[in-house]
């Protein structure tokens, strides 16, 4: 698989790299959107966030990232297919 490219704004990289290391995986978009991401639950109910290239407010573009990831229904029900 490609490498990732680093995305030009510093907060919205960390943010992306904290959502990779949780297990979410970046897909390149075309459009106005640098990328997307997708949780673990890659069906049609999956989570799944845009990740703009030049937003307003690139930190709270980062903090909506974040906040996304961590509100992510599925994460629970991976914990629990992990105590299985």
């Amino acid at each position: 698989m490609a490498v990732r490219p680093r995305h030009p704004s510093k907060d919205i990289e960390a943010a992306v790299a904290d959502a990779e290391a949780q297990g979410w995986t970046w897909h390149k978009v075309s459009g106005h959107a640098w990328g997307k991401l997708y949780c673990k639950h890659h069906d049609r109910d999956g989570c799944t966030i845009f990740v703009w290239s030049t937003p307003r407010s690139a930190g709270n573009h980062a903090k909506a990232i974040k906040r996304d990831v961590n509100r992510c229904p599925h994460k629970d029900e991976e914990k629990n297919d992990e105590n299985v």
